[in-house]
């Protein structure tokens, strides 16, 4: 558990592990408020508030909370190999042919679903749930940290194929895991004015030395285009180890 104050906010914030079923329901009203207001997306559970599937239950859950407010602010939860196994495939296979997964023949941890409430879209916040997601990788001898991060597709698409052009030079690698969309974005001239921001935690994924593996997914349901990435834990960026601690 990490409990870390911020003087300039006066936030107290403190990962934890949601283990509880209540815990676990705060944590999918968040996603359900974060993903219905920003990206516009069909959930289940949406009748309850809530943004629930058959994952949940078999997956780890990690949240960071305000200490002073008692609030759940970010949450993000996590596979792992050997219980994909059991399920029969991980969550990102629902989207991606993931060739070379099997031959990667080392612990794999999945992350999926992650989510912060917009007030603490800052560096504090994503520190403490890195911390947090450092110890899971410690705790399990996991070498790879794989999973989707999203880019909104209200605009039909054009923000993620500007994304996209800029990531192909710098960050698309497939010698260890080729993802092949199963719904693959629509073709799309690009006028030459384009400006796009890569998202936040796409953005803080690449920072940490995650590559991406192949072409983005069409989600219909969550309107996003779903880009692949895999971080090699001995190949985490130096500059932002310290996030992930003693992860390397």
């Amino acid at each position: 558990m990490t409990t870390i104050a911020f003087p300039r906010t006066t936030r107290r914030l403190r990962a934890e592990r949601l283990h509880e079923q209540a815990a676990l329901r705060e944590a999918q009203a968040l996603r359900y408020r974060v993903f219905s207001s920003e990206f516009g997306a069909r959930m289940q559970g949406a009748e309850a508030g809530l943004d629930s599937d058959d994952f949940d239950a078999h997956c780890s859950h990690i949240g960071v909370r305000d200490l002073d407010s008692g609030e759940l602010v970010a949450t993000t939860r996590l596979l792992d190999n050997l219980t994909a196994r059991r399920l029969g495939r991980f969550y990102s296979e629902d989207e991606f042919s993931l060739q070379g997964l099997a031959e990667l023949d080392a612990p794999i941890l999945e992350i999926g679903r992650t989510c912060v409430d917009p007030a603490y879209r800052n560096g504090a916040t994503i520190a403490v749930l890195w911390a947090e997601l450092a110890e899971a990788l410690n705790q399990g001898g996991y070498r790879y940290l794989m999973g989707c991060a999203s880019i909104p597709m209200r605009d039909g698409g054009v923000q993620a194929q500007a994304i996209m052009q800029r990531l192909r030079e710098r960050y698309l690698s497939t010698e260890l895991l080729h993802a092949n969309p199963k719904t693959p974005l629509p073709v799309l001239e690009l006028p030459d004015n384009v400006i796009a921001q890569t998202p936040p935690l796409l953005k803080a994924y690449l920072r940490l030395g995650a590559k991406i593996c192949g072409e983005p997914c069409w989600d219909p349901e969550f309107q996003v285009a779903d880009v692949f990435i895999l971080l090699k834990r001995d190949e985490l960026c130096p500059r932002y180890a310290r996030h992930f601690k003693a992860a390397i």
